[in-house]
């Protein structure tokens, strides 16, 4: 009885992950293509100011409204696709690659260089990812590219240790020590044999911290420690709306929900990447 029961229900969770990859996948190609064609769509200038439209609410003329000097909320929310969707796949894809390589010496070799490299890893772990990304951005300047640091800094412990962990595991197979006896050199095992069979767990990790990156510019922009006026950023839009919440509440919930849906997509593409590349997950 059991035993039909698990039958019946591994197909559903097969279907249901499924249809979170789609739906993951399906929004974030709708942010990709506003990031691309963001300016030739947008209804407005998203730098133009209409004195006549201070903080109007959603109407024909302005689909989500306007902020407090008159500009479209919505043309802002497009452009801003932009900034918001570089800064999270540029910070992770630089921390990919240094905790991937950080991740594979210290797994694979050990000894001194697996100490050196695990103290260095908790010591960051130590900290918050918010208060060393805020640590960060300070001293580099609160810019794009200061966000793109100070996020690619937070990010790369947790990815290194992962990657050890799992690379640990992999150095200890079979045809890892069939190819060594063979006189295969390190570089190439760690290449050809290593890395392939931890690319699922990297390329899962790698879309769950993508929405990380995003919450994480966002608050930092909403801080001011972000991209700075007049540029539309999501973090800086909600930041500079804080006060006028009860009085013009869609000046927040717009850039709000722009936020929650690509963080959404990141991680319901996560789900779905997770159940296709990780058999061994039963979640």
């Amino acid at each position: 009885m059991a035993e039909a029961t698990a039958g019946v229900a591994a197909p559903r969770r097969r279907r249901r992950r499924s249809l979170f990859f789609a739906i993951g996948a399906s929004l974030l190609a709708l942010f990709v293509f506003l990031a691309a064609f963001g300016p030739l769509i947008a209804p407005y200038d998203p730098y133009a100011q209409d004195l006549l439209a201070l903080l109007d609410p959603p109407s024909a003329a302005h689909w989500l409204g306007a902020d407090q000097v008159g500009r479209d909320i919505l043309s802002r929310l497009i452009v801003g696709t932009r900034t918001t969707l570089m800064i999270a796949l540029v910070s992770v894809a630089l921390a990919g690659v240094m905790g991937v390589a950080l991740g594979l010496v210290a797994g694979y070799f050990g000894g001194a260089a697996d100490r050196a490299i695990t103290i260095f890893i908790d010591l960051l772990l130590t900290v918050p990812n918010l208060v060393l990304a805020i640590a960060i951005v300070s001293a580099v300047g609160a810019s794009a590219v200061g966000l793109i640091v100070a996020i690619t800094a937070s990010f790369v412990p947790p990815l290194a240790r992962l990657v050890r962990g799992r690379v640990m595991e992999v150095r200890e197979e079979d045809f890892v020590s069939a190819v060594r006896t063979i006189g295969m050199s390190r570089a190439r095992i760690l290449v050809r044999h290593v890395l392939p069979n931890a690319a699922s767990v990297i390329v899962i990790e790698l879309s769950l911290l993508a929405g990380q990156a995003v919450l994480v510019a966002s608050a930092l922009g909403f801080l001011g420690l972000g991209v700075q006026p007049p540029d539309p950023e999501w973090g800086a839009m909600l930041g500079a709306s804080r006060e006028l919440l009860s009085v013009a509440p869609h000046l927040v919930i717009a850039p709000g929900l722009a936020i929650t849906l690509l963080v959404f997509a990141f991680n319901m593409l996560g789900d779905g990447l997770r159940d296709k590349l990780d058999p061994n997950f039963s979640g």
